[in-house]
């Protein structure tokens, strides 16, 4: 085995462990060894008293289609223009970074390789451009970006981050600049530097810093154009929350999470809100005032997605939460008219940290992940509305 596979391999192992670290630690009480040796079993039995049947009137159903060429987890998927989706990146069954990348077909339902990406790389960003290229930033020991074309299929490299970055958000802004802020650096450890692309340029600008350092957050577009940070780990978990304005290049301190929340997921809503899901024990959620900056309790998940689940805002206004740790095939719909949340059809696979995609005609795409042993899932799946 070569050293940079060596290398890769350690980088998953630290991060599987610090994941069960964050499972066991959340739970209270928990502050000896015994009570933690006791807590964790009970963690993965009572996952498994939550894969219930979904209920009646589901409004979903899911499916499977063709499978990926190569199993993998922690890639990004990104819906192109022409209405294919890009998958590129993860790491694979050997728990190595993929540089390899393919393409769905949803008139065909298959996938084909395309061009690979000049690194391989996990917990990186893909961001679609005004002009119909994609760019991918950072990941595990990178600073550096790349761009893919559509037109060619194939990659080429574009300016370097100012520094290595991690589980860091990217954001593409009014004005087709991108916005990249926090992550884990070199050292792993949580940064507040941001820093800005501009797709004319091909270069990368610092930006002004977070006020707070932290890593596995959430970065949402606000109708007005700012930049909502919230969560993620940094002193601990956070509660924190911060507006970035593009116009000024600054950060200022906005209401903090009701929660401390760690990898939840957030999503602009048709009225403005953001819904943040997950990133914390228990099932409670919350919304975003943007008017009065400000968290608002909303109504609590069915079944507690922690970690490595999606959330994907539908046309009609709902938002579909799927999968995650511990919570094998369970899917729920959040209703912002009535706050609530309901059970749908059941994933065809138990499946964590994998992506899904809104597709032009309305069913989501679900496809690679993990299951709960971290081993990366080649499979990929259809959620199809109901009539």
């Amino acid at each position: 085995m070569t050293a940079p596979e060596l290398v890769q391999k350690k980088h998953i192992w630290n991060k599987l462990m610090k994941t069960l670290h964050c499972l066991v630690a959340d739970l209270r009480p928990a502050h000896s060894i015994l009570t933690r040796r006791i807590a964790y079993p009970l963690l993965l039995a009572t996952a498994g008293l939550l894969l219930v049947p979904p209920c009646a009137g589901a409004s979903f159903e899911f499916e499977e289609t063709s499978s990926l060429a190569t199993a993998r987890s922690e890639h990004t998927a990104t819906l192109l223009p022409n209405g294919k989706v890009l998958v590129a990146g993860g790491y694979d069954s050997n728990f190595l970074f993929l540089a390899s990348a393919e393409l769905y077909d949803p008139a065909t339902g298959t996938w084909t390789a395309t061009g690979n990406m000049v690194n391989g790389r996990i917990d990186h960003t893909a961001t679609l451009l005004p002009d119909g290229k994609v760019l991918v930033a950072g990941g595990d020991l990178l600073a550096s970006a790349e761009l893919y074309d559509p037109t060619t299929g194939t990659w080429t490299t574009t300016g370097s981050l100012m520094i290595v970055r991690f589980n860091h958000t990217a954001t593409l802004l009014h004005d087709g600049r991108v916005l990249v802020a926090g992550g884990g650096n070199v050292s792993g450890f949580p940064t507040a530097t941001a820093e800005l692309y501009d797709p004319a340029s091909g270069t990368w600008t610092n930006t002004g810093n977070l006020l707070t350092a932290r890593s596995q957050h959430t970065a949402t577009l606000m109708t007005n154009g700012k930049v909502l940070v919230t969560g993620g780990s940094g002193e601990n978990h956070l509660r924190r929350s911060e507006l970035y304005d593009p116009a000024a290049g600054i950060w200022k301190s906005t209401g903090g999470l009701l929660r401390k929340r760690v990898r939840p997921t957030a999503t602009l809503l048709h009225n403005g809100m953001v819904l943040e899901v997950g990133g914390s024990r228990g099932r409670r959620t919350e919304l975003y005032d943007p008017m009065r900056e400000s968290w608002i309790a909303t109504g609590s998940l069915v079944t507690n997605h922690f970690e490595g689940h999606t959330a994907t805002l539908l046309p009609g206004g709902d938002v579909m939460v799927a999968g995650g740790y511990f919570v094998g095939v369970n899917v729920q719909l959040y209703d912002p008219g009535s706050e609530t949340w309901t059970e749908t059809g059941s994933l065809a696979t138990e499946r964590q940290h994998h992506t899904a995609t809104l597709l032009p005609d309305g069913k989501v795409l679900i496809a690679g992940g993990a299951d709960n042993n971290f081993n990366a899932l080649a499979s990929a799946e259809l959620g199809v509305p109901l009539e």
